[in-house]
């Protein structure tokens, strides 16, 4: 055999041995892993989640008597009393019956499953499709009826331009055809139609 093939065979031998040495020093080198400290929960965040019932990002969806299709999404919702349940990151989608899209977000709500009902606050906004978009910090709903109510101040665009209210309610109307957006106390105005050509 010429050199060439006793470095080959040696090779064989030699690399597959060292190989198994490596390997067997990362097991043998290696720390022990606690179980318990691994988990990613802070003491109050765990004792939160013993004292209550918590969901992660639920979601809900279901059609009010008129037809009108609503979603309700949340980041987290947990059992606040016997009725109502709390949940933060809200975002709640309405198809109403004539087309309409009514779009409703916050950071933190409570909502009565059982009646249909929320409460919504933080940060409130509300996006339809005719081209409102609003603020606002408090928001009312009652899904079996159709009903949004901000029994606060609102601001935001309009059609036409930009709008402050001292209250909103979108309701349907007697015949339950059409979904309207009522403004009442100190209705203000600004037409800017150049800002919605932009």
């Amino acid at each position: 055999m010429d050199g060439y093939s006793k470095l080959v065979a040696w090779l064989k031998v030699l690399l597959p041995l060292t190989a198994l040495g490596l390997l067997s020093t990362l097991f043998l080198l290696s720390r022990n892993i606690d179980p318990v400290a691994s988990i990613p929960f802070a003491d109050t965040e765990i004792q939160e989640r013993l004292r209550g019932q918590q969901v992660t990002a639920p979601f809900y969806s279901g059609t009010s008597s008129s037809g009108d299709r609503i979603s309700v999404s949340a980041g987290t919702m947990a059992t606040a009393n016997d009725q109502n349940n709390a949940a933060t990151d809200l975002a709640a989608h309405i198809d109403l019956s004539s087309g309409t899209r009514v779009v409703l977000f916050s950071d933190t709500g409570e909502f009565d499953l059982a009646h249909g009902a929320s409460s919504l606050a933080g940060n409130v906004v509300i996006t339809t499709s005719t081209g409102y978009k609003l603020n606002s910090d408090e928001l009312l709903t009652d899904f079996e009826n159709m009903t949004v109510r901000s029994p606060g101040p609102v601001a935001g665009t309009g059609l036409s331009g930009t709008l402050e209210a001292g209250q909103m309610t979108l309701e349907k109307t007697d015949n339950g055809e059409n979904a309207h957006l009522i403004f009442t106390k100190g209705v203000k105005l600004v037409y800017r139609p150049e800002e919605l050509e932009e």
